[in-house]
């Protein structure tokens, strides 16, 4: 039994991993932070966990927490957790990270679009967790990298046809809607009720959205060389998920039913990955709440240009859950202990 603490607790991240960890039999989440809402029950601030997880929030002291845990997930804000992930490191603890401070792996590249990194020397320590496409370095990683939800709705979505080199690197387009989770849970006009209800938005338009050279990354890795692409997020009324709806041009003629048939191979047996019989496509309402990626690759027949639509949940697959499935590697669990939850629906 693995001790395991949640840095960052009273955000919607926080409260996820609580709700996935509560029936993992292989843990026990015995030390919980929260800066805004020390001192109070986190059943106080989630009344959902009230009989379930009544452990009070404490403050941020990280020699502190590490006595309490083997396991430590920091589901804090860019730059608050690099503050933080190198005291666990050194104190022998596994960390996964769902901040955006891991993710890049030049800190040059992390300067642009953040901020200096505090301890460039851990980026190259740091393993991107994205299972499908790193789990055998996941396995028995000490610092985990989880990945971002748009990215994750994107990579997977690409993954196979850069990885074969069926497509055309450059002129990729993703167009990816979230729900308003995504944002976080602080007070922020442009989250509130009546800024968000009854209206569907573009935003960070134009390459600014700090997710973009985490995709450009990853993607270039799998396509074996330098590339970028045409980002646009989009935020929808409701509370999860998020819908990818990816575009780029086949490197030679192909059809729907191969694309498929080349997802089913490439994703076969893997967990969370469903791969969607032609004629189907993803919709957020049948992922929600669990960890699944669903994905439906096609031709469009009039233009012969490629279309992957893909959706997550991006509390769970894109956030949580993923960062659970990361610790079941990185700890020796299997891979989808605590994680087979069906989606929610209606």
């Amino acid at each position: 039994m693995l001790n395991v603490a949640i840095v960052g607790a009273s955000g919607y991240t926080g409260l996820e991993l609580i709700r996935i960890l509560h029936c993992h039999p292989e843990v026990a989440v015995t030390c919980l932070t929260s800066e805004q809402s020390a001192g109070k029950r986190v059943s106080e601030v989630f009344p959902t966990l009230r009989g379930r997880c009544d452990l009070v929030l404490e403050n941020l002291e990280p020699v502190r927490v590490a006595e309490k845990a083997d396991v430590v997930f920091t589901a804090l804000p860019h730059k608050a957790a690099m503050e933080v992930v190198p005291t666990f490191l050194r104190l022998g603890k596994t960390v996964i990270d769902l901040s955006a401070d891991y993710r890049l792996s030049d800190p040059d590249v992390y300067g642009a679009w953040y901020e200096k990194h505090l301890n460039p020397a851990n980026l190259k320590k740091a393993v991107y967790g994205l299972p499908e496409i790193r789990r055998v370095k996941i396995k028995g990683a000490r610092l985990v990298a989880n990945p971002g939800c748009y990215p994750t709705s994107i990579i997977l979505g690409l993954a196979p046809l850069l990885k074969r080199g069926l497509i055309d690197p450059h002129g990729i387009i993703a167009d990816a809607a979230s729900g308003t989770s995504g944002a976080g849970r602080s007070a922020k006009v442009d989250g509130l009720y009546c800024e968000v209800n009854e209206g569907f938005k573009a935003y960070g338009v134009g390459g600014a959205h700090r997710h973009t050279p985490e995709i450009e990354q990853e993607l270039s890795l799998l396509a074996g060389a330098g590339l970028k692409i045409t980002f646009t997020p989009h935020l929808v009324p409701m509370d999860r998920g998020i819908l990818s709806t990816i575009y780029a041009t086949p490197a030679k003629e192909t059809t729907t039913g191969k694309l498929v048939a080349l997802y089913e191979e490439f994703y076969s047996g893997e967990p969370f990955v469903r791969v969607l019989p032609q004629g189907s496509l993803p919709s957020t309402a049948f992922v929600r709440g669990s960890n699944f990626c669903d994905i439906a690759p096609l031709v469009d027949g009039r233009t012969g240009r490629v279309i992957v639509v893909s959706a997550i949940d991006n509390l769970v697959k894109g956030a949580s859950g993923q960062a659970v499935q990361n610790m079941n590697l990185a700890c020796g669990f299997p891979e989808t202990l605590s994680l087979d939850g069906l989606a929610l629906f209606p």
